[in-house]
């Protein structure tokens, strides 16, 4: 029996098909390359890094092969992802330094806008998976938070409270100590949203803004303890 002619006005059902794909191969270059990032972004985070190129090309409708062109391998898409997800706002560092601003509000303004970038599905999930299945990958970005936050905010609270330098390298590692204790207690927000699936707080910033606020109510008052004079003070002398 003759296949009866679509009405018309009426396009076939392949026809649309056809036509998106003829676009899509069309696609210049840089064009191309964006997509196949931002689809590999939500593929690595939904699946992690055992995901297959092949069925990151299967969801872009592209062959393997076209994917390689752009991406000569796995490893090389996934430092794309990387550069992609964890880009540095190099003002933070500069807020953070900033002494015409008390450090209770350089603190939470800084984490607060930090919170905005790190506290998304795609940079939770892809850190947990580098994390668990690829040795050393976060190192780089590790030492950055090490030595332009961490060690940066720790010297500005000391400068506050009018407290020394650290004495060497266990008292810094103290100070390393206590920043993780806050910096952790705003990242495991993501985590339990994106890992666990639990209910977070909506207002992240009146969250900061607490956490920020007992952190320096207790945290100056440690240095002090700990420090070589405090240490070196007879029993009795003080409380």
């Amino acid at each position: 029996m003759p296949r009866k002619a679509p009405t018309a006005g009426t396009a076939s059902k392949s026809e649309p098909q056809d036509n998106e794909k003829l676009v899509t191969r069309r696609l210049a270059p840089e064009v191309r390359e964006r997509q196949i990032v931002l689809k590999a972004v939500e593929h690595f985070a939904t699946h992690g890094f055992s995901g297959s190129t092949r069925e990151l090309a299967r969801q872009l409708g592209v062959t393997q092969p076209l994917l390689y062109r752009y991406f000569p391998s796995k490893e090389a898409l996934i430092d794309r992802v990387y550069e992609e997800v964890y880009q540095w706002d190099t003002s933070w560092e500069a807020l953070i330094r900033d002494r015409t601003i008390p450090i209770q509000e350089r603190m939470v303004r800084f984490y607060s806008s930090y919170s905005t970038v790190i506290l998304r599905r795609e940079w939770i999930r892809i850190f947990i998976f580098a994390g668990l299945t690829r040795e050393g990958i976060n190192s780089k970005y590790l030492a950055r938070l090490r030595e332009r936050v961490f060690l940066p905010v720790m010297a500005e609270i000391r400068s506050a409270y009018n407290l020394p330098a650290p004495a060497g390298a266990k008292q810094r590692e103290m100070d390393l100590e206590l920043i993780w204790s806050l910096h952790a207690s705003i990242f495991y927000l993501g985590v339990r949203k994106w890992i666990y699936g639990l209910p977070v707080t909506h207002d992240i910033d009146d969250h900061i803004a607490r956490q920020v606020d007992a952190f320096l109510h207790g945290v100056p008052a440690a240095l002090e303890h700990a420090s070589p004079q405090t240490a070196r003070a007879k029993p009795g002398s003080r409380l």
